[in-house]
């Protein structure tokens, strides 16, 4: 895949929770920034294991593609444990998933997305970096809205006024589907990445590895789960129409 070269002299920060969005995101910008930083939170979520996820992927990416390796900068984790403290989600409680009164899922743990861009955009800063790259998407997900366009278009309006910058909030799978997010990934890195994210990236919001499923790890049956085994089944599937 070709992309701008004028982003080889430039450095970006991704958000890379370990799963299969933010792994695909990470691919996607190791393929044309100069430099790509990754960031993770650990904010007392249900599902914490994705977190162990993120060495593995890094270090999976950077075996693909030599020049992966040379591109890939530091990898941080920020604490946030107070926003699992204040949420009462079935990501961040031992509850059964279900939907909410205000007709949104209780797996919405509110403001997680916007807290997550302000802390980037705060280690972008000090790191040098304006291109931020998230992997949050309105076309094949569980009706957050802080996923969607309109929020993160706001939240960088708000950063580049606040913060008296020029950031960059990109979001590469903002209007496609989970099937073309694999599409996206065997464009950037073929069926060797596909794989990798496949076997070794964490989606289930229950947390639960054991045996891999033909679409990967997971519980099978949470809403998380299901978005994954759609996508991975119509990705394998007839090929979309011209």
């Amino acid at each position: 895949m070709t992309f701008p070269s004028h982003y080889l002299n430039e450095s970006a920060l991704v958000l890379f929770s370990g799963g299969q969005d933010s792994a695909t995101c990470l691919a996607w910008a190791l393929a044309q920034f100069g430099r790509v930083e990754t960031l993770g939170f650990d904010y007392g979520q249900r599902h914490a294991i994705e977190l162990e996820c993120r060495k593995t992927l890094r270090e999976g990416m950077t075996v693909l593609n030599p020049l992966w390796s040379e591109r890939l900068g530091e990898d941080h984790t920020l604490a946030l444990g107070a926003l699992g403290d204040i949420s009462e989600t079935a990501l961040t409680r031992n509850a059964e998933i279900a939907m909410a009164e205000n007709g949104l899922p209780n797996t919405f743990v509110p403001g997680r997305n916007i807290i997550f861009l302000t802390f980037a955009a705060a280690l972008a800063a000090r790191r040098g970096i304006r291109h931020i790259i998230t992997g949050v998407c309105e076309t094949d997900y569980s009706g957050y809205p802080d996923c969607r366009d309109d929020t993160i278009k706001a939240v960088q309006v708000a950063l580049n006024l606040g913060m008296e910058s020029r950031y960059v909030l990109h979001t590469p799978l903002m209007w496609i589907d989970k099937a073309e997010t694999w599409r996206l990934a065997e464009n950037i890195g073929g069926q060797s990445l596909v794989t990798l994210i496949n076997q070794e990236s964490h989606t289930c919001y229950m947390g639960e590895r054991g045996p891999a499923h033909a679409w990967g790890h997971g519980c099978g049956h949470c809403p998380a789960c299901d978005l994954r085994k759609a996508g991975w089944e119509n990705y394998n599937g007839p090929a979309p129409h011209a």
